[in-house]
């Protein structure tokens, strides 16, 4: 169940981001804000320097395709100072393009290229954007929920290995 988070640590980014800051939720006991896209950069270097979120523990994205905002982005941050965690979503519409948050923790390097191989999310200003998990020439992006993997499993096996099905 989500309940609107009002704490000190809310109240310091609402001061810094205001209208950046779409949301401020607990569920399940994690703290999360939902940012604008637009500021993600400026809140995650704020976070790591300021509020002393120094690791970039996980970067991930959840495939909503009913919603105009098709993507979140979902960045979990730690903080070894003060022991705690905060999550970032980011929403993001189907065409839309994240800044890359490589230059403020290096861990998103391959975070962001996993979440491109996956979900097809373009990281505007990342060193390296290409795929990590899959081969160059695969096409698509097997976690969108709308990909059809059996299709593409069996094209590919084909072409790649000259069988009928990798199944």
């Amino acid at each position: 169940m989500q309940i609107p988070l009002a704490n000190e640590l809310t109240r310091r980014y609402r001061e810094r981001f205001g209208a950046a800051i779409l949301d401020a939720l607990e569920d399940r006991k994690q703290h999360y804000l939902v940012i604008d896209a637009a500021q993600l950069g400026e809140i995650a270097r704020y976070s790591r320097d300021e509020e002393k979120f120094d690791l970039l523990e996980d970067y991930t994205a959840v495939d909503w395709p009913r919603r105009e905002k098709r993507f979140d982005l979902v960045a979990i941050l730690y903080s070894f100072p003060h022991n705690t965690r905060l999550r970032l979503k980011i929403p993001l519409a189907a065409s839309e393009q994240a800044t890359s948050l490589v230059d403020i923790w290096p861990t998103a390097n391959w975070l962001e290229r996993e979440i491109f191989d996956m979900f097809g999310i373009v990281f505007r200003g990342h060193p390296d954007l290409k795929r990590i998990l899959l081969p160059d020439d695969w096409q698509g992006h097997p976690l969108r929920k709308d990909y059809d993997i059996l299709q593409q499993d069996t094209t590919w096996v084909r072409e790649n290995l000259g069988i009928e099905s990798g199944q």
